[in-house]
């Protein structure tokens, strides 16, 4: 188990006992949604956050520490960070949502037909989805790079590309479980045609825990996407993306920290607070709290 997950995990054990009369007011889900409520609310109107412009140069403000006039400071071009950051959220959350919308029309197509197909194609849909599964996410992201080219638009569907199969696995499990019951087999045996029934009986069926999926999945979006970003392969400097933020910020580790500690923090904040928020949807799930 990574770090982030450790952390995930004792923040979950800790918050979980405010909620269990109250399910919808533990602060287990009202911490971690106010604070996405806060990342959307900076993606849609960032001026109630910041007046200052993202990209404004101030001379006289280079590498100035956290203050009062620049809260997360300044950067070697005397730019607030501050500004930056909120101004970033949007492209991260845009590649987020964009990259795991992807990953679940991908994983549904695939992950059915991998259930659903006559045999033969069935069994070549599985070994693909665990040959995908074999690879890192990371990895087969930095592989869609390398053919795409950087950019947002490039790292939104190299990240929604590399996350496909773990929902495809995800989605014919589900499929395989529904195909069994017993309003599909009252559909088969009224003679409805097998679109029909994968449309209106089977797919509605696995949208329940593809729905836990892919709250988690945004989280990991945006932590893949700002990888790629501080590597240098997916969003670049001057944008104001947190991860291009990140990247900038390294080089002024030994007299600035701030400059990638601060856009970090909100980096990690951010996408504890989307995991959080998923596992707890998961229990209230599995509890029936949730119609």
């Amino acid at each position: 188990m990574s770090g982030s997950e450790r952390a995930v995990s004792l923040m979950s054990v800790l918050l979980a006992g405010a909620g269990r009369r109250h399910p919808w007011r533990a602060p287990g889900l009202l911490l971690p949604l106010a604070f996405v409520l806060l990342l959307v609310a900076a993606t849609c109107v960032p001026q109630w956050f910041t007046a200052l412009p993202p990209d404004a140069v101030d001379t006289d403000a280079i590498l100035q520490p956290p203050g009062p006039d620049h809260w997360f400071g300044t950067d070697e071009l005397g730019r607030d960070l501050f500004s930056r950051v909120i101004y970033g959220t949007s492209k991260s959350l845009t590649i987020g949502l964009g990259a795991t919308a992807i990953a679940c029309l991908g994983g549904i197509t695939l992950g059915a037909a991998a259930a659903l197909a006559p045999s033969v194609v069935r069994r070549m849909l599985v070994r693909l989805i665990d040959i995908l599964l074999a690879f890192p996410e990371l990895l087969l992201a930095l592989l869609v790079i390398a053919v795409l080219g950087r950019g947002p638009v490039n790292t939104l569907l190299a990240v929604g590309l590399s996350h496909i199969a773990g929902y495809a696995r995800l989605i014919r499990s589900q499929v395989l479980q529904v195909r069994l019951s017993g309003y599909v087999e009252h559909a088969v045996t009224l003679g409805e045609h097998p679109w029909t029934i994968v449309v209106r009986h089977i797919v509605p069926n696995t949208i329940r825990p593809l729905l836990v999926l892919a709250t988690i999945g945004v989280g990991t979006s945006v932590l893949s996407a700002s990888a790629l970003s501080f590597l240098g392969l997916g969003v670049v400097p001057p944008e104001a993306e947190w991860g291009a933020l990140l990247a900038n910020g390294r080089n002024f580790l030994d007299v600035a920290p701030w400059t990638s500690l601060l856009p970090a923090t909100v980096v990690a904040v951010s996408v504890i607070s989307i995991t959080l928020l998923g596992r707890r949807l998961q229990v209230l799930l599995a509890k029936g709290d949730v119609p």
